[in-house]
């Protein structure tokens, strides 16, 4: 199953259905975390809920495209992030997803927090993929979205929140069936010491 998941980028208007939404959200919620802090939160958008937060996320875009202190780099992802607000829109459902242990992620933090914010990060990315991978069970396709990190402001004063806005899944129906990504071998990756 794993090497089915597929990143989708383009979506049929067909909603999900609550149950499988449950589904979806209980994969998330059952994930294993660093010291078992569950440290998630996760939002579900639709309709025109949906339109509103990705306003506020084509604002905050907007103002880094104008940004004079971006890093280069920053800039670069920027017509990523323009794609990603598209694709955003076509999906039927979008799950923001809230790291409820950390703030802002561009304030200064001491070392011990910045470990417990990795920890914490890396326990979120086992309950997105966990997410992803209940997804393409049930035949929905999905799309793991970090670019909400070029409008981390604007989206969190929307939902009025303080805590770390960790990233975004699109979730719909496919209206796309694209090749496998190329993936570096297990030879590449991977060393024994035995």
């Amino acid at each position: 199953m794993f090497a089915e998941r597929k990143s989708i980028r383009k979506y049929k208007p067909d909603p999900i259905s609550e149950e499988d939404l449950r589904t979806i959200l209980e994969a998330g919620r059952v994930a294993p975390s660093a010291k078992n802090r569950q440290p998630w939160e996760f939002i579900v958008f639709t309709g025109v809920p949906k339109e509103e937060v990705l306003a506020k996320m084509e604002k905050g875009i907007e103002k880094q495209k104008k940004s004079l202190f971006m890093p280069k780099k920053f800039k670069q992802g920027m017509a990523s992030a323009d794609n990603t607000l598209r694709i955003m829109r076509e999906a039927p459902v979008i799950i923001l997803v809230l790291n409820i242990r950390h703030g802002n992620p561009y304030l200064p933090v001491f070392a011990g927090k910045r470990v417990s914010e990795i920890l914490d990060t890396l326990s979120i990315g086992a309950a997105i993929e966990n997410m992803l991978l209940a997804a393409t069970r049930l035949g929905i396709g999905s799309l793991w979205i970090g670019n909400t990190v070029y409008a981390h402001k604007e989206i969190t004063d929307y939902l009025g929140t303080k805590h770390q806005l960790a990233g975004a899944i699109a979730l719909g129906y496919a209206n796309e069936t694209p090749e496998g990504r190329p993936k570096k071998s297990l030879d590449d990756i991977v060393e024994f010491r035995r």
